[in-house]
């Protein structure tokens, strides 16, 4: 009787991988009455040359072309996969082998892409962010602190009038953006090419009387030919930001745009809606490590990490290996969560804490960031006592404490706006 599978043949705990292989880490669980091996060598086969059976028409060649489980340490699993599997340049096909048919198979019980390491080869195709963090730093003048900006609360429901003032008193209290939120598109009550002319007026207004430069994310996710007509829009109004729901768009477009918009000389604001429905389950899916490295590799020049206190889900772990994927030039390996990465001459990229902010967690925030980030603070601002300009203020004083040593009760005593902020949050962290 002859063999009916070859799963054995994709596991080898000998096998001494390429440099020039991608490496991923997978963490797993085989199904009831399989044991590990079994399952890992189910999960190389089907993301590279297997089958669920033997083959009679196999060339030798491709034996060279098998991806090989090489090293298991409980629950986690390493894979090889040799280079000649992946098209350079085209990030969907990777994802289409190392994240595509093995989560649907009846040979894991639960599977977790955590990360993977690209060679140089890889990394030498794509075209990372534009200007780096050095380059946004540079065109705003912005050296010895975060970078600001903030939402417009409620996220939708404002008209484009409505809108624009808001982001006026954002820009005055001292915040150098003003940002869409990820559902806020062209809507019968906000239509998008209106609120970027209004808002356009009122940078250039707060320009004049701060003399600093004023800057936006907007929002310009839709289908791909519609979001190059916004694009064009924002930069004949004199912005040189986009945003997208990254993970929405899709990787395909997100090629797209960042060619198209490298021509007009615009960087990418990364909203990570939807990432949770395949981050969030700490066995099932895939990290939020593997979707940095998508972004910055792609050309994502920001990107929403997290923040730990605020209101969404993330961790200090978390939080740490994710701002070295975005800012350093190798990412060191971090045990079970991240592999080595050497960038080569991708650019930096800053990391983007949002969600559930005030002035009095700023300092908790600068802890995990540093001041290599643009930190988002919008309920924060707007829900102050005396209104959206004063809760800038507030975060700007709150910035200023950290950077000076001193606690925000210290720096209230002389900084009227951050106290009245702590009068009504203090350090509350929101659910």
């Amino acid at each position: 009787m002859s063999t009916i599978d070859w799963y054995g043949e994709f596991v080898d705990m000998e096998h001494e991988p390429e440099k020039e292989d991608i490496i991923a880490l997978f963490s797993f669980e085989p199904p009831e009455g399989m044991s590990r091996a079994e399952s890992a060598g189910r999960i190389a086969s089907e993301s590279s040359t297997g089958t669920w059976t033997t083959l009679s028409n196999m060339p030798k060649r491709m034996d060279a072309l098998k991806a090989t489980s090489y090293w298991m340490r409980g629950d986690l699993l390493k894979v090889s996969y040799p280079s000649a599997l992946w098209e350079r340049g085209n990030f969907a096909q990777l994802k289409s082998g190392i994240a595509g048919n093995i989560f649907g198979m009846k040979g894991v019980r639960s599977l977790r892409l955590i990360d993977v390491r690209f060679p140089p080869s890889y990394v030498r195709a794509f075209k990372g962010p534009l200007v780096g963090m050095e380059g946004i730093r540079k065109r705003y003048k912005v050296y010895k602190r975060p970078l600001t900006g903030a939402v417009p609360k409620p996220k939708i429901g404002f008209s484009a009038a409505e809108h624009a003032r808001v982001g006026f008193e954002t820009w005055m209290g001292g915040f150098d953006f003003v940002k869409d939120d990820e559902n806020l598109s062209s809507l019968s009550f906000n239509k998008f090419d209106k609120r970027v002319e209004l808002i356009a007026r009122y940078r250039e207004k707060a320009e004049r009387l701060t003399g600093e430069r004023k800057g936006a994310f907007v929002n310009i996710t839709a289908e791909t030919e519609e979001m190059k007509r916004r694009a064009r829009v924002l930069h004949d109004h004199g912005f040189d930001y986009v945003m997208m729901d990254v993970v929405i768009v899709g990787t395909s477009a997100l090629q797209t745009m960042r060619a198209f918009l490298s021509d007009l000389g615009m960087t990418i604001h990364a909203h990570r809606a939807m990432h949770a429905s395949f981050t969030r389950d700490p066995h099932h899916g895939i990290s939020m490590q593997f979707l940095a490295k998508e972004m910055r590799l792609i050309g994502m020049d920001q990107l929403h990490t997290g923040t730990a206190v605020g209101k969404l889900v993330g961790t200090e772990t978390e939080l740490e290996s994710l701002a070295g994927i975005m800012r350093l030039k190798r990412t060191p390996a971090y045990e079970g969560r991240t592999l080595e990465q050497d960038w080569g001459r991708i650019k930096s990229a800053f990391p983007v804490a949002s969600g559930g902010l005030h002035p009095g967690l700023v300092p908790d925030v600068m802890r995990f960031y540093g001041n290599d980030m643009v930190l988002l603070v919008s309920g924060g601002i707007h829900g102050h006592p005396k209104g959206t300009r004063r809760g800038a203020e507030a975060s700007m004083q709150a910035i200023e404490a950290f950077n000076d040593g001193i606690s925000l009760k210290e720096k209230a005593r002389s900084a009227p706006a951050l106290g009245e902020a702590l009068e009504k949050w203090g350090s509350h962290r929101p659910v």
